[in-house]
């Protein structure tokens, strides 16, 4: 059962959204924290350390994506699921926000037994972890699903929360070419709605942090871990 005591942020510039999505997210039982701002959220995130932040991406002064950024530099929050809040008609770009660290995006205007939908279908993939234990060696690369971590020679590398479970799903059967259906059930799950690119951008952050070039690609097909 999803625990609903667990905090959520909610970052917007528009009153009235958030007073309407954090009383629909009270109703829940969620714990359910505001603010207007890019700044204030970075440290509202690290005092907090919610399992969601709910964030907009056009607001005056540091937008979501640079707030996001700014988020993920932070490990202590590297678990953290981060939504975009998208109003339709805005030039967004989905491969920006995914590079930025994003996990999911949301239209505006929200519907409320939609929004909380995907909130719950979030949470429930971030709480949907392996049995601890398990752990996958080559050579120099160790990854670690109980602690989720990526060590590369002796060094731990930063891998956001997304990175992490492709780059685990691919070690976990080294040769096997996995299709991009099989990549997004996976990892994002059926019930997630993402772009065509989301899987290359992941990919390619993935093979500049771990600095090997051990994850092939089949063009037209997926990718394998070499």
């Amino acid at each position: 059962m999803l625990n609903t005591e667990i905090n959520i942020l909610l970052v917007d510039d528009e009153p009235d959204i958030l007073e309407f999505l954090s009383y629909n997210l009270k109703r829940e039982g969620f714990n359910v924290f505001c603010c207007n701002n890019g700044t204030d959220a970075i440290g509202m995130a690290r005092n907090l350390k919610p399992g969601l932040i709910v964030l907009d991406v056009m607001m005056p002064g540091k937008d979501g994506y640079e707030t996001c950024r700014e988020i993920r530099k932070d490990q202590q929050l590297k678990d953290t699921i981060v939504a975009f809040l998208t109003a339709r008609g805005e030039d967004i770009s989905q491969v920006e926000g995914f590079e930025a660290g994003a996990d999911d995006f949301i239209r505006k205007p929200v519907r409320p037994r939609v929004f909380i939908s995907r909130v719950k279908a979030l949470l429930r993939r971030q709480n949907g972890s392996e049995p601890a234990g398990n752990r996958v060696v080559f050579d120099d690369l160790i990854i670690d699903k109980e602690r989720y971590s990526v060590v590369v020679k002796g060094i731990t590398v930063a891998l956001s929360k997304k990175e992490f479970e492709l780059l685990h799903l691919l070690t976990t059967r080294p040769g096997k070419v996995f299709s991009r259906d099989e990549i997004f059930a996976g990892v994002w799950g059926s019930d997630v709605i993402v772009g065509e690119r989301t899987i290359d951008v992941h990919i390619r952050k993935i093979r500049e942090k771990i600095g090997f070039d051990n994850i092939k690609t089949v063009k037209g097909v997926g990718y394998f871990f070499n």
